[in-house]
């Protein structure tokens, strides 16, 4: 058996998660959180990491009732993701590879998402949606890449939803969305607002000032058109986002409509955390994967795409 243990903290989720062959054996996670109208800066962020990596660290070792010696691997979110944030956990994860004696691995922040996502669903082959405050993406899978057929050409969905709540001082705890969702769900009108697909992609920018229902609206339809390209019957949702009801309810309509499943988790893997990246690094590892301590930089800027997926077909 493989054990392998992830640390994730590209914004302010900070995470350690360790699987062992698909079971999820510990996951615990912090929020850094600001107050209402304020959004999180890097600096801060990472400040908030380095204060208590080393306890989460030794909270998912306790909880999956493990010690050094039994880990393979550890695994690291190499990109995309906050600079400051993104150091810290790298810098705690090379420190902790060396001390063990273990290998190491970056992997891709979008593709533990992924594949964490598809872990806990049994998802096969999905057409997969990526929303989350830093990404906004609809993937699929061909010829050993996750390849992207729509995205936003401005800002992410999340960080559309979070820029709003901050406009209008709604509190961050625990999430802008989570906050915005249950004051939607209060609302009886429906106001129209600007609709921007463009092809595949989309665009939130000029929608700031409005929000949610018609947000989730865009995201369906470019999610049913890669549907459609890929001849899919399987629609997975993925990242922050993801966790809104409203937004599953949205997508499933649609899948119904075309007689396909929709897959979505709750909030303990749609949300960053550690184990998504443990998994990644479980399927990359398992498939020859190792990151030279030499490679085991960081990048702000890491594509989907960008990564050979070696571990499928």
């Amino acid at each position: 058996m493989t054990v392998v243990i992830g640390f994730e903290g590209s914004a302010n989720k900070i995470g350690v998660g360790i699987i062992r062959d698909g079971e999820v054996l510990s996951n615990p996670r912090r929020t850094y959180i600001t107050p209402p109208g304020q959004g999180f800066l890097p600096g801060e962020t990472a400040k908030h990491h380095r204060s208590v990596i080393l306890t989460v660290l030794q909270e998912a070792l306790d909880e999956a009732g493990l010690k050094a010696a039994d880990i393979d691997c550890v695994a690291y979110t190499k990109g995309p993701g906050m600079g400051a944030p993104l150091v810290t956990v790298a810098i705690v994860a090379r420190t902790v590879a060396q001390l063990w004696g273990k290998p190491l691995l970056g992997v891709n922040h979008c593709i533990g998402h992924i594949e964490m996502g598809r872990l806990i669903t049994n998802s096969q082959n999905p057409t997969v949606l990526y929303v989350s405050g830093g990404n906004t993406q609809v993937i699929a899978y061909s010829e050993r890449r996750y390849r992207i057929f729509g995205e936003t050409i401005d800002i992410a969905v999340g960080n559309c939803l979070d820029r709003f709540a901050r406009v209008i001082k709604i509190s961050n705890d625990p999430s802008p969305g989570y906050n915005i969702e249950q004051m939607a769900k209060k609302g009886t009108k429906y106001i129209e607002l600007p609709y921007t697909v463009k092809g595949m992609d989309v665009s939130f920018s000029g929608i700031l000032s409005y929000i949610e229902e018609t947000v989730f609206a865009m995201l369906v339809e470019i999610t049913e058109r890669a549907m459609a390209h890929c001849s899919s019957q399987e629609v997975l949702i993925v990242g922050g986002v993801g966790c809104n009801l409203r937004l599953q309810e949205m997508m499933g309509v649609m899948c119904k409509e075309r007689g396909a499943r929709l897959f979505a988790t709750d909030e303990s893997f749609c949300i960053d955390n550690g184990a998504m990246i443990a998994q990644a690094g479980w399927e990359m590892f398992r498939s020859g994967h190792v990151t030279e301590l030499s490679d085991s930089w960081i990048t702000q800027r890491y594509r989907t795409d960008e990564v050979e997926v070696t571990w499928r077909d």
